[in-house]
């Protein structure tokens, strides 16, 4: 019987890959069924109660290590989905390194011991920082400049993880700005801000962000369990074409109003694009002192293009997005809503 092994499993993309290994994916033919037989166990930070009966929870803290050993019991064979890691640290910079680059140094050597068969490891934009002009993608070959903290310790875990290519199979997949039913509190305020009006345009809003719907992630980590190319590689998993900010802004706003009877007040938090210049050096002058403020982060992130290709992961994995902007929005927003949820 097949076992999957997946960290993060309450986080809000280790929810939804739980999810598609236990009901597979409908809308992706090859996927749309779950593995005969499967088992999926997922290391837990928090509320146990979160995850789905049918997964074998194991409480655990990448930061020290703790449930390990339990995770990684009699998983000869399996494959792991690393998909835990800190974004918007709570404990300063140091978070970063504790659970991103050391935590996930830990779960390569529990694999490594364990004798899995192959891990598909969760990374980010960020160790490949920003485009340097507004039409440019990234691929595969672009280098590492990673963008503050968070992009530096996801840099230093995806080394950690290929360093590994010779003793077991690995994969990296690189999401950018992931949206989708499950997300947290600060996407819920990110929508609440477009219906009041405050939705924020940076420099005129043209910029472009890759973004990339939970499910079409879950099929990118799917595949690269699956084909056998995918050994040793890094792959870019996104929707398929970036959006103009206004476009992203835009969008949500005609969901809300238009299909959820939502009142907006139509205006928009328009800043210069100096705004972002100085949240920039506000942001990194806090980390270099080991401090972290995510309203300043993120608006230093605002009117920067963050765009890549997903030509190689369509190429060698037959990773084809199903879900594209619009869709993905209203599922977002319906799942707010029937949750409980106020926008």
């Amino acid at each position: 019987m097949s076992l999957a092994i997946v960290t993060g499993g309450t986080g809000w993309l280790g929810s939804a890959l739980i999810d598609a290994l236990l009901k597979g994916l409908p809308e992706v033919p090859s996927l749309a069924a779950p593995m005969a037989g499967r088992r999926v166990r997922a290391l837990v930070h928090g509320n146990l109660s979160a995850v789905e009966p049918d997964v074998e929870q194991i409480a655990g803290d990448l930061s020290t290590g703790e449930g390990l050993d339990a995770l990684f019991k009699d998983a000869a064979g399996a494959t792991v989905f690393h998909c835990a890691g800190v974004i918007h640290p709570s404990r300063g910079v140091k978070e970063f390194w504790e659970v991103n680059a050391e935590g996930t140094r830990r779960v390569v050597e529990a694999a490594k011991r364990a004798g899995v068969r192959r891990l598909v490891h969760v990374s980010s934009n960020s160790p490949i920082g920003v485009n340097r002009s507004p039409n440019e993608r990234f691929d595969e070959s672009a280098p590492y400049d990673p963008y503050m903290g968070y992009g530096k310790s996801k840099q230093a875990a995806e080394e950690a993880v290929l360093s590994a290519r010779d003793a077991l199979e690995v994969a990296v997949i690189r999401p950018p700005w992931f949206y989708g039913p499950r997300q947290p509190e600060r996407q819920n305020t990110f929508f609440t801000m477009i219906r009041t009006g405050k939705g924020p345009l940076v420099g005129g809003g043209h910029n472009r962000r890759s973004m990339a719907y939970v499910d079409n992630i879950c099929q990118g980590l799917l595949l690269c369990e699956k084909v056998d190319a995918a050994k040793g590689n890094v792959y870019w998993i996104a929707d398929e074409r970036p959006y103009e900010m206004t476009e992203i802004v835009d969008t949500v706003e005609k969901l809300l109003e238009k299909e959820f009877n939502l009142s907006c007040t139509h205006g928009r938090l328009r800043l210069p694009g100096l705004a972002s210049g100085v949240a920039y050096m506000v942001d990194g002058t806090l980390q270099a002192l080991g401090l972290y403020h995510q309203k300043i982060h993120v608006l230093s992130e605002m009117n920067k293009t963050i765009a890549c290709s997903i030509d190689k992961a369509k190429r060698e994995l037959g990773y084809a997005p199903t879900v594209s902007l619009e869709e993905g929005m209203r599922r977002s927003i319906g799942w707010v809503l029937e949750h409980g949820g106020k926008l």
